[in-house]
């Protein structure tokens, strides 16, 4: 097999992030191995399911992850399934042996076999509240069952790669949207509302986020897998370094698909986890592979936007939003 071309497996490929980069490795030309559980749905992959290779296991099936690795025996390694990022997603027990268990599941798997490079889904709720942008050798206080598994996940990374010396990447991601994202999430439904000239129920205006397109998240996970560095356990914040408040975001949706409703703020109770402060600090990637985000938040809106009208089967699934009370 060409150097160019990797055999490359991807867990929570039937998710938001792992949909986007299994099609993208497809584009690529790379053989690409999905592990999925029995139980997932699969719409986010069904244009190319032909052209990947499926193994169903749940990682928390020991065995059955060895069993598929060894068969796999791949040369990147993609892990982004994960448990708990949703408000509807609040078992502790699953939340712990999906993301802390499996992960240390498919990494003892891939040890085995052994690989080029392993790069894992870490999340910005790592950090918690934060009055400023946090770098990557902070403390990191989790806010969330949720969080604290994903932090205990990378540390279990960071530390396996210096012992084992090997490449065991983690990308604490901020905010990503883009083409099929979950429809219940803040950026879908600001659009498929927009475009019938509505807007949904909204928490305070004040709330803020930095907002990454789905692209450049993808693109940062490929190039941390074709980028060898001397931190064999790097950790790498995935952001644009700009938070945007709400009221900032429903401005651009409202000018870009020109709406003419107006927000009624505070017409849907703000969440435990929203804040007016959350922003990433990017430098490190930056410096160290090259990583920048090729999109600006104007520009990744108005491709998300143009995806969702040009798919008339898949905008059936993102009509969920509700004009909010008057």
């Amino acid at each position: 097999m060409p150097d160019s071309r990797k055999r490359v497996l991807v867990t929570g490929a039937t998710g938001f992030v792992g949909a986007n980069l299994a099609h993208r490795l497809q584009r690529d030309g790379h053989e690409v191995h999905l592990i999925v559980r029995p139980a997932d749905t699969r719409w986010r992959i069904d244009s190319v399911i032909d052209d990947v290779h499926l193994h169903e296991a749940s990682l928390q099936e020991r065995e059955r992850v060895e069993e598929v690795v060894l068969q796999i025996d791949p040369e990147w390694v993609f892990h982004l399934a994960t448990y708990g990022a949703y408000s509807s997603q609040r078992d502790v027990e699953t939340i712990v042996t999906t993301n802390y268990n499996g992960t240390v599941n498919l990494v003892e798997a891939c040890l085995k076999t052994g690989f080029e490079a392993f790069v894992g889904a870490g999340s910005s709720s790592e950090y918690g509240y934060k009055d400023h942008a946090p770098s990557e050798s902070e403390l990191t206080e989790p806010n969330s069952h949720y969080a604290a598994t994903k932090a205990a996940a990378t540390l279990y990374c960071r530390f396996t790669a210096q012992a084992r010396q090997r490449r065991l990447s983690t990308l604490r991601f901020y905010s990503v949207f883009g083409p099929w994202e979950d429809p219940t999430r803040l950026l879908p439904t600001l659009l498929i509302c927009g475009l019938r000239g509505e807007l949904p129920p909204l928490v305070s205006p004040r709330i803020a986020r930095d907002y990454v397109y789905v692209d450049d998240a993808v693109e940062a996970l490929i190039l941390t897998a074709k980028t060898p560095v001397e931190d064999l356990g790097a950790v790498f914040n995935v952001g644009t370094g700009r938070q945007t408040t709400l009221q900032e975001l429903v401005g651009l949706v409202r000018t870009q698909l020109r709406v003419p409703a107006e927000p009624v703020w505070g017409s849907m109770t703000d969440r435990d986890w929203d804040t007016d402060i959350w922003v990433s600090d990017p430098m490190r990637i930056h410096r160290t592979i090259g990583w920048k985000p090729a999109f600006s938040l104007e520009d990744g809106l108005e491709q998300f936007a143009r995806w969702i009208k040009s798919n008339p089967a898949l905008r059936a699934r993102y009509e969920t939003c509700r004009t909010p009370p008057q």
